[in-house]
């Protein structure tokens, strides 16, 4: 059995300019899933921590515990 963790999002309004196919499969994913459309959308951009040269390139930028402790990824840091 697995248990529903806190949301405890710290959601905050972005200003970002997305392209009409995108903010409609979105929409369509989001009714699909029985989701909200933000839901979509964080869970989706969650899948770039996946990106191994991304992590890799984080790892080695210059004060990079901050951007790490904030991302949440201690754990694929090392």
């Amino acid at each position: 059995m697995q248990f529903l963790e806190p949301k405890n999002k710290k959601a905050e309004p972005v200003d970002w300019e997305i392209s009409e196919q995108t903010r409609e499969i979105v929409k369509q994913y989001a009714i699909y899933s029985e989701r909200t459309e933000s839901e979509v959308v964080d869970e989706f951009l969650l899948n770039i921590l996946e990106d191994k040269k991304f992590i890799d390139w984080i790892a080695k930028k210059r004060s990079n515990k901050r951007i790490v402790r904030k991302m949440r990824i201690e754990d694929k840091v090392g």
